[in-house]
């Protein structure tokens, strides 16, 4: 401790600290040195040849973009809906006890409104993944 204060005082030279700095300043100086000589020493030919993507040596061909089907989304997203209630469900059920009537309520409410969410998806037509008919 510092004479004069209450707070401890710390000399940049202790060995802890002073290892620790020289260890970090060294390789923060390799680091960049690597790099510069990689950069000053490093080939630079481009060709279309290089500059094309690598595909386990299949070449490739088209758009790597693909597009998916709406309903792919869709049922990414109600399983995730669902899912969450899977979740709060497993959660209620190891508390139920302390949690008493309110909690069952509670819980009640929650699995009736996905029940009605499941429903009127169900009658928009979320759960269709056959060709669509036209209505008449």
């Amino acid at each position: 401790m510092h004479p004069l204060s209450a707070v401890p005082w710390y000399s940049p030279w202790e060995a802890g600290l002073f290892s620790l700095g020289l260890f970090t300043v060294l390789c923060l100086g390799f680091i960049i040195a690597m790099l510069m000589v990689s950069s000053w020493i490093g080939e630079r030919r481009y060709s279309r040849e290089k500059m094309r993507p690598y595909e386990c040596g299949v070449i490739p061909t088209g758009t790597a973009r693909l597009r998916y089907p709406v309903p792919f989304y869709l049922v990414a997203i109600f399983f995730l809906l669902f899912d969450i209630e899977g979740a709060f469900i497993f959660a209620w059920a190891v508390s139920f006890r302390d949690l008493g009537w309110q909690g069952w309520l509670e819980i009640l409410f929650f699995i009736v409104m996905q029940m009605l969410g499941l429903v009127y998806v169900w009658k928009k037509g979320g759960l269709e993944w056959g060709p669509m008919r036209k209505r008449v």
